[in-house]
């Protein structure tokens, strides 16, 4: 950047660093919302649960569809990125 853009641009520095801040929030939200860590966890925990007597068949079956629909969303979404 030459020094009179510079000069021209600076009184948009405190945009540009707003847009800034909102893109980083932006991007560490969605790294976090595509997470499937937690749905795998709660995969795990829904076992645990059937296992364990506090819940039927049916609740882990519907549970456990839920969970695994929301797994293909994920990996749909991580192909859709990788994708040129």
């Amino acid at each position: 950047m030459g020094l009179l853009t510079g000069l021209l641009t600076f009184p948009l520095a405190p945009v540009r660093a707003t847009v800034w801040v909102a893109e980083q929030v932006l991007v560490a939200a969605e790294d976090q919302y595509y997470d499937p860590a937690p749905v795998r966890r709660a995969l795990t925990a829904l076992e645990q649960e059937l296992l364990a007597g506090r819940i039927d068949e049916d609740e882990y079956d519907r549970r456990e569809n839920e969970l695994l629909d929301r797994l293909e969303e994920l990996e749909r979404h991580h192909e859709q990125r990788r994708a040129p």
